[in-house]
Parts: structure tokens; sequence; C-alpha cells
């Protein structure tokens, strides 16, 4: 049977932590995760997240990225799934935005997914966005 706990243990064989992915991820060592896969809210004011000012975003990911690259392994990736922050029907393709904050920690850009879905909500005052980055 699988172990499955709620803190991180390399002896588990998943972690499900249901709170906050920053205190979460300080508990893990250095260098001990050969993958990271997130999907971080994209500061569209959605009901999970807190809409801030793209500046206080920008921060925000610093922290956890920041993070994430101290506990990756010296061998391992990072996947960012981003897409874009909307405001005054203006986008920001937050990819680009937070690319510096990877190649401050000398971390490779190595492919850039771009996905295209069908779904999602129509925009009025410009293309409706259907593709998001990897």
């Amino acid at each position: 049977m699988a172990k499955i706990l709620d803190k991180y243990s390399a002896k588990a064989d998943a972690v499900i932590n249901c709170g906050s992915c920053y205190d979460f991820v300080k508990t893990v060592p250095d260098k001990s995760v050969a993958l990271v896969v997130t999907s971080p809210p994209y500061n569209i004011g959605k009901k999970y997240e807190k809409k801030s000012s793209l500046g206080e975003y920008y921060l925000k990911q610093e922290q956890i990225i920041d993070e994430c690259v101290r506990i990756l392994a010296d061998n391992g990736s990072i996947c960012w799934q981003i897409g874009n922050f909307v405001e005054n029907s203006e986008i920001v393709p937050l990819d680009i935005l937070l690319y510096p904050i990877f190649q401050k920690h000398d971390l490779k850009l190595r492919n850039r997914i771009i996905w295209q879905f069908g779904h999602g909500l129509h925009a009025s005052k410009r293309f409706s966005g259907r593709k998001e980055c990897y």
C-alpha cells in the first residue's frame, strides 16, 4: 500500500499538502527534488487568490521560485506553467515577466510549450485567451 503523508518525508510515496505551497516547500531539504511542476495563480482575482499589483505578484513569485530552486537537485528540472495577467484589457505574458528570476539562478530555458484550449472566458476588447505556456 502506498504511503501518503500530509508533511514532507523522504520515506513517503506521495505527499498531499492542502496548505500554503510556500510554507510546505520550506520544509523540503536542499537539492532533494528532481522535478518541480507547478501552475501558480495568474493574479487575475479568482476566488482562491487575492489580486495584487504586478510588482507584488512578481515578488511573491520570486520567493517561491527561489525556494523551488533551493530544493532542486543539480540535475533537476522545473516546469512553471503560467498564463497571462490581464488588466484594463491589456495582457502581460507572465512567463516573460518571470524569466529573469530563473536567469538569476543560472537556469536555462529548454522548452517553451504553448498549448491551446477551446474553453474559457470570452474577451470583449481583444482576442480571447485560448493559449498558455509551460
